[in-house]
């Protein structure tokens, strides 16, 4: 199925690019979420009419994760829990807990853009982590495990 990118789409295209996705990847995630539109020639043509809107919508966009993400690079969030020997914990941290600290610190951050290495902690000790905001705007943080008193 060909399809008009209305915005960036990581590994897939720019604003504006036609591409061919399989039926279902359109049908179901780019069309609902108003990344494309079908390529029919009445499409076309609205893009084209709506293209300067577009882009002047994606550079504000962008401009706002970047300066999210200045703002991100460089925190470091301190999360005390219960440990047993040798510095292992009782559960493990992972990104949700990684997230609602840096939430309550007053910078809010989904779920979903905190990237493990692993899918969670399990040790006392300093970790970098990985904020990835947008296409290519990745934030680094800094989490520091602790053992709880």
């Amino acid at each position: 199925m060909q399809v008009i990118l209305l915005e960036r789409v990581q590994n897939l295209g720019e604003l504006g690019d036609s591409v061919k996705v399989k039926p279902g990847y359109a049908r179901n995630y780019l069309i609902p979420k108003g990344r494309a539109v079908i390529a029919t020639a009445e499409n076309v043509a609205e893009f084209e009419a709506r293209r300067a809107d577009l882009e002047r919508q994606e550079a504000e966009s962008l401009a706002a994760v970047q300066a999210r993400a200045e703002a991100l690079n460089g925190a470091q969030v301190t999360l005390a829990r219960k440990t047993g020997e040798e510095g292992k914990l009782f559960g493990s941290v992972g990104p949700q807990d990684i997230a609602d600290a840096l939430t309550q610190q007053g910078t809010p951050v989904a779920r979903h853009e905190v990237r493990l290495l692993s899918e969670t902690l399990r040790q006392v000790g300093d970790y970098e982590v990985g904020v990835h905001l947008y296409a290519e705007v990745e934030a680094s943080i800094t989490v520091h495990i602790v053992a709880e008193e």
